[in-house]
């Protein structure tokens, strides 16, 4: 642990330097914890939920299947809603069985609709009833108002390759060409409108060859003047319906050499379209991948039951969260694949795109992390091992458990007085069932549980670092005590973005009381490693642009002691409360800090544990 705070102190700007969160949770719970942090900072949001088939392993009561999962649906789009950014896209992988059902609720929960894709994955599942189905659907909702494009990463492929095999046969010879031409030919994974870039121009550049004829018949006779072929000097053929271009923007076309002429007039002229690496291709409708994750996953040495294949998701991240340092979200995380995805593409692109993954289930510990260290490590993997040692990308990643709603259960400790379960038994004997069903529900829940460690003990503060609640292993119904980190905690529920933790500061000190009996400290303070007295800070910006101070403390009990150390250690560090370096200053316990009225008109001196239990138990902010 000591070892690990030093290295976090090291890093400044820690969030920013954090490419990768992953939280073990369940996904509902997970996004009330990141709304405060990420609320309009997601750029995409790529999910693959439960389908609803009797092979999903979703529960249900009885006759309930689609509202169940409806309901389920509904509040987790509606939380993650929040969190897109006003051109934000939400992809959600879904089959037939629940298409229509998925589609009315984005309506309703005003997610616009950008169109459907269909993934033919061109592998029918033969034997069923009826129509073999080879195809799945993914919904993409999203903010953006103009077309969606691909990256151009097939682009950026297809020209190095043509500089390539330039360089290799010394200039645009007729070799070049024709292993150009053959290369695009043999090139797996690219469209038929990608595969048209088959020509190299005479300066280098990549074309295809396009018609000019007008859509639509032309009126205007001008559009019907031939062009004439720079050889046999006659007449080429003019398009049915005329020329899509003007004569003067033919002439120039021929001026720059961009019109493409038969090996005779019998043969209608086309024009020249380059290839650059800014050239875009529009998300279609329809798009095969017959990639299967389990190859992925062989070759990474993991075993997962199923998933989706790395490749699409390369492309549905690419192009749904073109921007370089985007925020990927997926809580329905599974193995992990948009991670991989997302690590993938900055490694392929130069990037610093974020992923978020959730994932509640034991493959959390067993193939998730694994996977995300191994996307790390090595682009390329077979049969668990890496193909090639020195690809790897450097990543910071952060992983969080949440506790879980048995843990939650399991921690509460009731604390009833004699007097009260002497009513109670009386209520029963004299028959009032309901009552005491009613005190159970409310009164138990309310007092009698007040300060079990799941329901925020405030006076456990006194030693932030000594926090512990009862957690059950991944996988077994043994509990063990396992500390709580109270830092990060508190930095979600003001949803901070943080800039730097400190390293505990550990102090001792002397004091004496002068003439009039007031405690003062004897000297400064000393550093100790036994000393009872510790400090770490955070630093950071909360949501409304505030820079936050945060300074926990471990406290003897002796309030007049622990508040005369304070104030000494922050003179020491060089804080005060009125410059402005920092708007806004927590401190866990009562203090004796100058407080004094930001503009806004609140207070910039804040005790952690009144906003700590509050945010906790704010059902409308959080």
């Amino acid at each position: 642990h000591a070892f690990t705070a030093r290295l976090i102190d090291a890093k400044e700007n820690l969030d920013g330097q954090t490419e990768g969160l992953l939280l073990h949770s369940e996904n509902f719970q997970a996004l009330l914890l990141l709304k405060q942090r990420y609320r309009q900072k997601v750029e995409c949001i790529h999910i693959d939920p439960p389908y609803n088939t009797q092979t999903s392993g979703f529960l249900y009561r009885n006759t309930y299947q689609h509202s169940s999962w409806l309901a389920m649906m509904a509040d987790r789009l509606a939380a993650a809603a929040d969190l897109l950014t006003q051109e934000g896209a939400l992809l959600c992988h879904i089959d037939e069985n629940e298409y229509e059902r998925l589609h009315l609720l984005c309506n309703e929960l005003s997610l616009p609709n950008a169109g459907t894709v269909v993934w033919d994955k061109r592998n029918p599942m033969l034997g069923r009833k009826g129509i073999a189905t080879q195809h799945e659907y993914v919904l993409w909702r999203t903010g953006v108002q103009g077309p969606i494009y691909l990256r151009n990463a097939s682009q950026r492929l297809i020209l190095e390759n043509a500089k390539q095999l330039i360089d290799k046969y010394g200039g645009v010879t007729q070799q070049a060409r024709d292993a150009f031409s053959k290369w695009i030919s043999a090139c797996s994974g690219l469209s038929g409108g990608e595969r048209a870039n088959r020509y190299l121009n005479d300066d280098g550049r990549v074309y295809q060859s396009a018609g000019m004829s007008a859509p639509e018949p032309r009126t205007d006779p001008k559009f019907f003047i031939p062009l004439v072929h720079p050889v046999t000097q006659k007449q080429c053929p003019v398009p049915p319906y005329g020329w899509s271009r003007s004569p003067e923007t033919l002439k120039e076309l021929l001026e720059k050499g961009e019109i493409l002429f038969g090996e005779s007039e019998s043969v209608q002229p086309r024009r020249k379209v380059f290839l650059t690496e800014d050239s875009q291709r529009q998300v279609s409708s329809v798009i095969q991948d017959t990639g299967r994750g389990k190859v992925d996953m062989d070759k990474l040495g993991l075993e997962f039951p199923y998933c989706h294949p790395q490749s699409l998701y390369v492309e549905l991240v690419g192009a749904a969260a073109p921007s370089p340092d985007s925020v990927v979200l997926d809580f329905f995380a599974g193995s992990g694949t948009n991670g991989h995805a997302v690590i993938a593409l900055n490694r392929d692109e130069g990037t610093r795109r974020k992923y978020l993954l959730v994932e509640v289930g034991d493959q959390f510990d067993s193939v998730l992390r694994p996977r995300m260290l191994k996307a790390s490590y090595a682009p390329e993997w077979n049969n668990g091992k890496p193909a090639a040692r020195n690809a790897g990308v450097s990543q910071s990643i952060k992983y969080i458990r949440l506790e879980s709603y048995e843990d939650s259960l399991n921690n509460l400790e009731t604390r009833r007085a004699t007097t009260q379960q002497t009513l109670l038994d009386a209520t029963e004997a004299q028959g009032a069932h309901g009552l005491k069903e009613q005190f159970l529900l409310h009164y138990m829940l309310d007092v009698e549980t007040r300060g079990s460690q799941s329901l925020i003990n405030v006076q456990a503060f006194t030693d932030p670092m000594a926090y512990k609640l009862k957690v059950k292993r991944p996988g077994s119904d043994e509990s063990r005590e396992v500390n709580v980190d109270l830092l990060e905690t508190f930095n979600w529920l003001i949803g901070l973005t943080v800039h730097h933790i400190a390293a505990p500061q550990i102090f001792t000190a002397t004091f004496e009381r002068d003439s009039e009996k007031r405690l003062r400290l004897k000297g400064r303070l000393r550093r100790d490693a036994d000393a009872p007295w510790w400090f770490r800070t955070v630093t950071g910006t909360t949501p409304d642009g505030r820079r936050t101070l945060v300074i926990w403390r471990k406290l003897t009990g002796d309030a007049e002691q622990d508040n005369l150390v304070l104030d000494e250690w922050f003179t020491k560090q060089g804080y005060s409360t009125k410059d402005y370096e920092f708007q806004l200053i927590y401190a866990n316990g009562s203090n004796n800090l100058e407080n004094l009225k930001a503009p806004d008109d609140t207070w910039k001196v804040r005790i952690i544990e009144e906003d700590f239990h509050r945010l906790m138990f704010d059902t409308e902010g959080v």
